[in-house]
């Protein structure tokens, strides 16, 4: 049953036509984080909702780094909101400190 999952896997791979890495991914969070906290998400966009919610954006390289994003989240004890992977697209540029938005 293994073999036959991890055929199924590489067969749906080879019949993509795009690249699925870099990939653009919006992770949202309960609070907001303050500028401190832009040097653990490198490479992450991070903007104050008014929500009282954070929304990281940034391209991710592959599946293993979205994954070290969410385990930092979760080192955090933030509550996660959202995950979602955006259309494709520049990313947007990593701040230097928190933005306010009122996206």
């Amino acid at each position: 049953m293994r073999e036959r999952a991890k055929s199924t896997v590489a067969q749906r791979r080879g019949q993509r036509t795009d690249p699925d890495w870099p990939a653009v991914y919006e992770i949202k969070v309960e609070g907001h984080l303050d500028s401190a906290w832009t040097g653990w998400f490198e490479g992450m966009s991070i903007a104050l909702e008014d929500d009282g919610v954070t929304r990281l954006t940034g391209a991710v390289v592959d599946q293993a780094a979205l994954h070290g994003l969410l385990k930092r989240v979760r080192d955090l004890g933030v509550p996660l909101v959202s995950v979602i992977r955006l259309e494709a697209g520049p990313a947007p540029q990593p701040t230097e400190e928190g933005d306010r938005d009122a996206h």
